[in-house]
């Protein structure tokens, strides 16, 4: 089974979605056998809270749900899961800075917009100051970018046809 952790800063707005088209798609696609996800913030804002009510609003209107409490990440993510995934640079370089203080120095982290060829070394902007568009803006950039994140774990673990 493949393990993928999705991050950002409170784990209320762009990780809650992310996994929540996450597993969307593997269901859709007939995997969910193969894949167990989650996400987590960087910070302990949010720590026990349900997902912005705009997330869950977003992800209502594309046929999803979301159902998940805000949580931080920890020593046991970095040795659970085999893809870590970041929304943006500041969280890529927390996430850099923990796997160093739990003792997981080579573990290789994700920007999640990197699978995208276009778009890599953008992040996925954090809509939790704007209005309910900003919410839909990054339901797309995530949706093309989970997309071509399945497509190369297609290709390097040749999961299906």
């Amino acid at each position: 089974m493949i393990k993928v952790l999705f991050v950002c800063l409170g784990n209320i707005c762009r990780s809650p979605l992310a996994e929540a088209i996450f597993n969307h798609k593997i269901h859709n696609k007939g995997l969910d056998s193969f894949f167990k996800s989650d996400s987590a913030g960087t910070s302990d804002f949010h720590i026990g809270e349900l997902p912005d009510d705009r997330t869950i609003r977003c992800a209502k209107h594309y046929g999803m749900s979301i159902k998940h409490r805000g949580r931080q990440v920890n020593r046991v993510d970095f040795r659970e899961f085999d893809y870590i995934i970041a929304m943006d640079n500041q969280n890529l370089q927390n996430l850099d800075k923990l796997k160093i203080r739990y003792g997981f120095p080579d573990k290789t982290i994700y920007l999640m917009r990197d699978f995208v060829e276009e778009e890599k070394g953008q992040p996925v902007p954090d809509p939790y100051y704007g209005g309910e568009e900003e919410f839909h803006k990054i339901y797309d950039i995530l949706d093309r970018a989970i997309e071509d994140f399945l497509q190369e774990l297609k290709e390097r673990h040749q999961l299906y046809a």
